[in-house]
């Protein structure tokens, strides 16, 4: 089961940042050792266990990269035009049976492997068939048309490496060298809670005051993209002693516990009391917004993370702690996100030392350049401020104001979802 360290957290005094929440947790969590042989067709999104070097060149022989004619490049015409006898027809799939001699040319198609005694190839556009011989141009430069053996990836490199998420290309590749089967990671599992006594499942009777719970349903998809094993503990009712053991009885059977509701400093909000009954609280606070209350702890070596109620600040908050946190834990390479540069289209006032995610929807402009629209109302609880936007423009913490005009960092939300 995973492990989180609790030496070197912070607890108390100043908010942390972003980023020295995101290092800590990248430093401190060991990463699950158990590994799964997977067949390819299901290996898009796990984590790879081993690096995979070239058991073969790719392409695995030299072959032509057009259809058209196989020649020498010692028989290439230098100043003008020249016949040459068609000696043959060479399909993908097939190999010649006899070589090219010279002021021969053999008749070849994209993918077919070179003859012996040619190494060129001209393109059957460029050519002219008279009879049972072809007029080839001059000009055309030794090679031309032509994809060496090992061109794309020589035997013996490197060619993915360990704590890569496969992706569909990468899937390719592996198919490319033949393999059908692949060590990874096994799925990391994730036990979900929501808290609060306002919250009622989907197809329950809900009761005058109370909600329909969204956000154990939100984070549950955004665990599923990310390939992690899903446990639905539903709702946990506002009682610190019921939390407890909930948490308790899932935490030596899950790899990490997540929790959404409940983090913040009213009377009824259990999540900070329960942790420290069980376990330990080793960050609490981060200087972001939407977002600032964010509980981490660990419980009988199972790291545990509390988001808060709101759905915008639980999905913004789970990109930036529980997205890194399942990386850490399936020993997946750690990538920074990469917000594309937009034009502001809005002006917008933030506080100094903390960083900020505005909902924007991106539009061109009428000289053509992206720009990003903000949502015209700010609250944390707008489901629709997520629905009806494109993604979300990052304010670092040295940012103070924002005027239409000004390059801004976007990030989208399929970027933050995968």
């Amino acid at each position: 089961m995973a492990q989180l360290s609790d030496d070197c957290f912070a607890f108390g005094g100043p908010m942390m940042s972003v980023d020295e929440a995101v290092a800590l947790i990248a430093e401190r969590v060991t990463p699950v050792l158990d590994v799964e042989t997977v067949a390819l067709a299901v290996a898009d999104g796990r984590i790879l266990a081993n690096d995979i070097q070239a058991p073969l060149p790719l392409p695995p022989f030299t072959n032509s990269a057009v259809d058209g004619y196989a020649v020498a490049s010692r028989d290439l015409p230098q100043k003008e035009e020249q016949a040459f006898a068609v000696t043959g027809r060479l399909q993908a799939g097939s190999a010649a049976t006899a070589p090219v001699r010279p002021g021969q040319a053999m008749r070849i198609f994209t993918g077919a492997p070179m003859p012996e005694g040619a190494d060129t190839v001209f393109m059957q556009e460029d050519v002219r068939v008279e009879g049972d011989k072809v007029v080839l141009p001059a000009g055309l430069k030794p090679g031309a048309n032509v994809r060496p053996a090992g061109e794309d990836i020589p035997a013996g490199h490197a060619a993915l490496r360990a704590g890569q998420r496969l992706r569909p290309q990468d899937v390719a590749l592996v198919a490319a060298f033949g393999l059908t089967q692949l060590d990874v990671v096994r799925r990391i599992r994730v036990a979900v809670f929501s808290t609060g006594n306002e919250l009622a499942s989907p197809g329950e009777v809900r009761a005058a005051p109370q909600l329909f719970d969204s956000n154990r349903f939100m984070l549950m998809a955004m665990l599923a993209r990310l390939g992690c094993d899903v446990s639905d503990l539903g709702i946990i009712r506002d009682d610190r002693a019921a939390l407890a053991r909930a948490l308790q009885d899932v935490a030596g059977t899950h790899d990490l516990l997540l929790t959404t509701g409940g983090v913040s400093t009213g009377e009824e909000d259990h999540v900070k009391a329960s942790v420290e009954s069980i376990g330990r609280l080793v960050l609490w606070r981060m200087a972001i917004k939407p977002g600032r209350p964010v509980a981490m702890g660990i419980i009988g070596g199972t790291p545990f993370i509390g988001l808060p109620g709101n759905p915008v600040a639980s999905f913004v908050t789970f990109v930036h702690v529980v997205r890194p946190t399942i990386l850490a834990l399936s020993g997946a390479m750690q990538e920074k996100l990469q917000p594309m540069p937009v034009r502001a289209g809005f002006t917008y006032r933030k506080k100094i030392a903390r960083r900020e995610y505005v909902r924007v929807s991106l539009r061109r402009a009428a000289d053509g350049a992206l720009e990003a629209e903000k949502f015209p109302r700010e609250g944390a609880g707008l489901l629709s401020s997520l629905v009806d936007t494109d993604g979300l423009v990052e304010l670092g913490e040295d940012i103070t104001q924002v005027e239409p005009g000004q390059t801004v960092g976007f990030l989208s939300y399929a970027s933050l979802t995968s």
